[in-house]
């Protein structure tokens, strides 16, 4: 038996005990004693029989009270359970995504890198090549003057020793001969570089009798005049150059003169270094078969370095973007973060309301049980002055 009940059971003994004391010692009667204890027995009965049915229903409402929100709150845990491990997957799967595109990215600009040093070695067996083969072919040449007995002979030698220097360093996109620019000017070859420096012209020239001039006199004054000669040839092709090659917004601001002779280059650099200050002054730069080799070679690389850059700038904006993606990660973990603390604190509300809706459950329990205890104890009371019921208007409206 429940105490609460047992002693609600003992006070109304204690009470009903008590009223038929006072009443046999006021009256004295004892089957008017007899009667009012049998009714005051039935009464304690009734009551506490009421009572059990009230605890019954009590504990029926808060065990259903209790069934549902447990129902609700696995519901919700099961709700977010499901979410957590949607969002999970989905965060796998992004980052999983990214990690591979970033990879297959890094792996492109190795095998890249690799291609590129691996053409580098290509093509530097193949300078080593044609240099070997330039030596043996200037071994075998008996007589310059024999072969290139005229200017036009000369000049297509020279362009011949371009071209072929040019097509086996150079990409075939970044060269193109016999261009024309400054309208209707034509030039033996044309670098076609990115800016800056612009396109680079190359012009082949071979002032050969000068140079037999000061390789026959016979002695010093004769040498110093032929000298000057091969100077003044020399400065009137540096002038030519800068006046029809370099065109402000067109080309570079420099320009190539190409000897086809180490021989003549040789001289140029030991007895007339002001020829080549003043080359230097006029933008104008001197090469030799040699020389040239390892200019274009250095332009080759500032292409490759180009195109490099390129690709970093691709591999940049790629890790932008995955920068971009992982802001927006961290912004919707934050938002499911939001969520998670939004939904307990709902559930802590939903129990703080459950608690309230038990006291004020057994707070009513008390109201009601008062009030019929009130009206019992004035339904008797009327019974036993009168002998007639009394109807309670109380419980009439309320009816």
């Amino acid at each position: 038996m429940d105490p609460l009940l047992f002693t609600v059971c003992a006070l109304l003994l204690l009470s009903g005990g008590f009223i038929i004391y006072l009443t046999v010692s006021q009256r004295g009667g004892p089957n008017k004693v007899i009667e009012e204890l049998a009714n005051n027995s039935r009464n304690t009965n009734e009551t506490a029989a009421k009572l059990v049915e009230s605890q019954s229903e009590l504990t029926g409402r808060l065990a259903q009270i209790s069934e549902s929100q447990v129902a609700h709150q696995s519901k919700i845990t099961e709700l977010m359970q499901a979410q957590e491990k949607e969002v999970t997957k989905k965060v796998e799967e992004r980052l999983t995504e990214m990690m591979k595109h970033f990879g297959d990215g890094m792996e492109k600009s190795r095998l890249t890198q690799q291609t590129t040093m691996g053409e580098l070695k290509e093509r530097l067996v193949l300078i080593d090549a044609a240099q070997k083969n330039i030596e043996e072919l200037s071994s075998q040449v008996v007589s310059l003057q024999d072969i290139l007995s005229n200017k036009q002979a000369r000049g297509a030698f020279g362009e011949i020793q371009l071209a072929d220097l040019v097509r086996s360093i150079m990409p075939p996109s970044a060269y193109s001969f016999q261009a024309t620019i400054g309208g209707n000017k034509r030039v033996d070859c044309l670098l076609t570089l990115p800016n800056p420096p612009g396109a680079i012209a190359i012009d082949a020239k071979f002032p050969l009798e000068s140079y037999r001039a000061v390789v026959n006199a016979k002695d010093e004054n004769d040498r110093i005049v032929a000298r000057k000669t091969l100077a003044g040839d020399v400065l009137k092709h540096v002038r030519d150059i800068s006046e029809k090659y370099i065109v402000p917004g067109e080309t570079a601001e420099s320009a190539l003169m190409f000897l086809p002779s180490e021989a003549v280059y040789a001289e140029l650099h030991a007895n007339l270094a002001d020829v080549i200050e003043k080359s230097w002054r006029a933008k104008v730069w001197i090469v030799s078969p040699t020389t040239l080799m390892a200019t274009l070679n250095t332009i080759r690389a500032v292409l490759k370095d180009a195109q490099m850059r390129e690709q970093a700038h691709v591999i940049q904006r790629e890790v932008s973007l995955m920068l971009t993606d992982v802001e927006r990660l961290d912004s919707r973990v934050g938002k499911l973060e939001t969520h998670f603390r939004q939904a307990e604190d709902d559930i802590r509300q939903i129990r703080v309301s459950a608690d309230k809706l038990t006291k004020r459950g057994g707070r009513i329990e008390e109201i009601e049980v008062g009030d019929k205890k009130l009206e019992e104890q004035e339904t008797v009371d009327s019974v036993s002055e009168t002998g007639q019921p009394v109807i309670d208007i109380r419980t009439a409206v309320k009816t």
